[in-house]
């Protein structure tokens, strides 16, 4: 029998079969030389032997197959209690602990559990910022609990929904899990190895990653020639950190106006990110997202997943007659339509059809809308965010990072949303 649990490190861990894409990439950089992260791969097999033990087979099945709706939801609901309450199966619980201790004793202070299903960060489903991850764990029972969420995100609501926008089961797949250790970063961000134009992007803010992937903060934007050489340099919205030096769990605070204003990275930084950037595309066999970490040891890879592409459109001369705001493009589309201005997600019903959605920050748990709107404008966020993966990976033209949008937009008038080049445009 093989283990559950192996290094990252390890040659079978780029096993994305066994681990998941997200595991299986990352081992590959690493085993390419690139700076990642230690950490442990927890086999898919882990969560198999948990729903056998459980007796949930007929529910996970039930939840795709159930005519009726709601007792489609009732199984779902049952996956997912049963995963997140029940006890782990001895048999996966003993050599997860022991590697786990293993690990604390090798790296010391906090650790981070990082789903890492079987169908995540694949061409076409990404499921960017579709399940969990949990940082700045230090007790025994936060990691197993962490563990056992993990699984139970599989059969989240908002997993669900895309799963089925996409026609998958979630009875054929599976969720392994990814453990290492907190990075301790200064700056993180994200990073695009080609763009419409050809051209590297970097995107970086002070602190953790996740303000950037939730787009909570307008990043740092950084942008490369194909060969490295550092071309532009875009000062984002970073009004906010999420820190995690020395305590727990990691916490949001201000960043002093001084501080937010200057770039997160300075050129020589910037540039061998980039030749990381480009080395990890090399390994990938393919354009990638990806996202990074600066702590006081240097740069490290946290994540590499496909990266949709499409090249620029060109638009009528009415459109360039009209008023215009630039910000950060997610990558692909054009489209027009009508824009509703939204300020809270109560207000989400008022998107018909073909609308374009006006916002101050899109976070993740808005994939659901996509299927409804022709584009997406937001106040907040950067082209490595959780969201704007998703919009990319369904065409969805999207511009972030444009500031005063919600004010400057009127609602309902007819809107133009340049996902390539940033552009926002609406007739008067």
């Amino acid at each position: 029998m093989q283990p559950l649990m192996v290094p990252l490190s390890a040659q079978e861990a780029v096993d994305a079969t066994r681990f998941g894409p997200k595991a299986g990439n990352l081992a590959a950089l690493g085993r390419a030389g690139l700076p990642i992260p230690d950490g442990l791969c927890l086999d898919a097999d882990a969560y198999r032997l948990q729903i056998a033990a459980l007796n949930l087979e007929t529910s996970a099945r039930g939840a795709f197959t159930a005519v009726d709706g709601s007792e489609a939801r009732r199984h779902a609901l049952r996956m997912k209690l049963e995963l997140l309450e029940q006890p782990i199966v001895p048999s996966v619980l003993e050599p997860l602990l022991t590697a786990w201790r293993a690990l604390i004793e090798r790296t010391g202070g906090l650790t981070v559990v990082r789903s890492s299903a079987l169908v995540e960060d694949r061409e076409g489903s990404s499921f960017a910022g579709q399940f969990e991850s949990y940082l700045g764990l230090e007790l025994e029972s936060e990691f197993v609990t962490a563990v056992r969420a993990c699984w139970a995100a599989l059969w989240s609501t908002r997993a669900l929904r895309y799963m089925a926008t996409h026609d998958m089961d979630p009875a054929d797949t599976a969720m392994a899990v990814l453990v290492q250790p907190l990075v301790t970063a200064r700056v993180s961000g994200g990073g695009l190895s080609r763009t419409a134009d050809g051209e590297m992007l970097l995107s970086g803010t002070w602190g953790l990653g996740s303000s950037i992937a939730q787009g909570e903060v307008t990043p740092d934007r950084f942008e490369l020639s194909p060969d490295g050489a550092l071309l532009r340099v875009a000062v984002g919205r970073k009004d906010h950190s999420v820190g995690c030096a020395h305590r727990r769990p990691p916490v949001t605070e201000a960043v002093p106006r001084a501080r937010a204003a200057e770039p997160c990275l300075n050129p020589s930084q910037i540039v061998e990110l980039g030749r990381l950037l480009r080395r990890a595309e090399e390994v990938i066999g393919r354009p990638i997202e990806i996202e990074w970490a600066l702590d006081d040891e240097g740069f490290k890879l946290l994540q590499a997943r496909p990266l949709h592409i499409q090249p620029g459109h060109v638009p009528d001369e009415v459109w360039l007659q009209h008023p215009r705001l630039n910000g950060h493009p997610a990558g692909v589309g054009w489209a027009a339509g009508r824009a509703v201005v939204i300020n809270c997600e109560c207000e989400l019903w008022r998107i018909a059809p073909g609308g374009v959605l006006v916002t101050r920050v899109a976070g993740p748990a808005l994939g659901h809308i996509l299927p409804r709107v022709a584009g997406v404008v937001t106040e907040r966020g950067g082209s490595t965010s959780h969201f704007a993966s998703l919009a990319r990976e369904r065409g969805i033209p999207m511009v972030l990072g444009v500031g005063d949008a919600t004010r400057r937009i009127p609602d309902g008038a007819q809107v133009a949303v340049d996902g390539v080049a940033g552009i926002v445009r609406w007739m008067r």
